[in-house]
């Protein structure tokens, strides 16, 4: 069964769809030029309605100790999903913490695909364009097709500009096994729309298993 991530929850209705749905992740932001960011304590205080439920994701930019030392402060994360990461700190952050680390990679070229991972998983993403604010979160889907022929050297998450309406072809073209989507359940930039968080879980979850065998090569 494909593994789903609802990413950027800010706000009580949109945490409770994603729990109530059986998501397998739930991401927050800790990026303030992002429209999805939360402070520590927010995704503490939202975090604490379920007990168990998804695993628990942060996402940072190229963070300094501090950072992410307060977060965790706060709120027990099962992962670091690290964003504009040289793999050196990617290692550091690792070996100080303790927690899984998950690296985001921007693609557009079959040429950005790691052949190692330097992480517990990887996450690709559309590359943001040149005058984004943002590494991630930005509506943009990259060319699946580079990802035929592809070995991936550790687990791995689809992610960039997914929606209930392309989800069937994303999965048929690259068989991933765990999709990432923000804001393609929401009404607006940061707001979640909890219906549309429920109709792409429930979707993820009914995709067939026979679709899953691979990018063609």
């Amino acid at each position: 069964m494909i593994e789903v991530k609802i990413c950027g929850i800010s706000d009580i209705a949109g945490f409770d769809a994603v729990v109530d749905e059986g998501a397998d992740f739930v991401g927050f932001v800790f990026f303030p030029p992002s429209p999805r960011a939360v402070s520590p304590a927010q995704a503490a205080a939202l975090s604490a309605r379920a007990n168990g439920g998804p695993k628990r994701v942060g996402l940072f930019v190229n963070p300094d100790d501090a950072a992410i030392a307060d977060v965790l402060g706060h709120i027990r994360l099962d992962a670091l999903q690290l964003h504009s990461c040289t793999v050196d700190r990617i290692g550091e952050i690792a070996a100080r913490f303790g927690v899984p680390v998950w690296r985001a990679v921007g693609v557009t070229s079959a040429t950005d695909l790691p052949a190692i991972a330097h992480a517990d998983r990887l996450l690709l993403d559309a590359k943001a364009p040149k005058n984004a604010s943002r590494p991630g979160g930005n509506a943009a889907v990259f060319d699946w097709s580079v990802l035929r022929g592809w070995q991936p050297p550790s687990p791995w998450m689809l992610a960039g500009g997914l929606t209930l309406d392309n989800l069937a072809a994303a999965i048929a073209v690259t068989a991933a096994t765990a999709v990432d989507l923000s804001s393609g359940v929401e009404s607006a930039p940061g707001v979640k729309d909890p219906a549309r968080i429920r109709a792409f879980i429930r979707a993820v979850k009914t995709v067939p298993t026979s679709i899953l065998s691979g990018p063609a090569d």
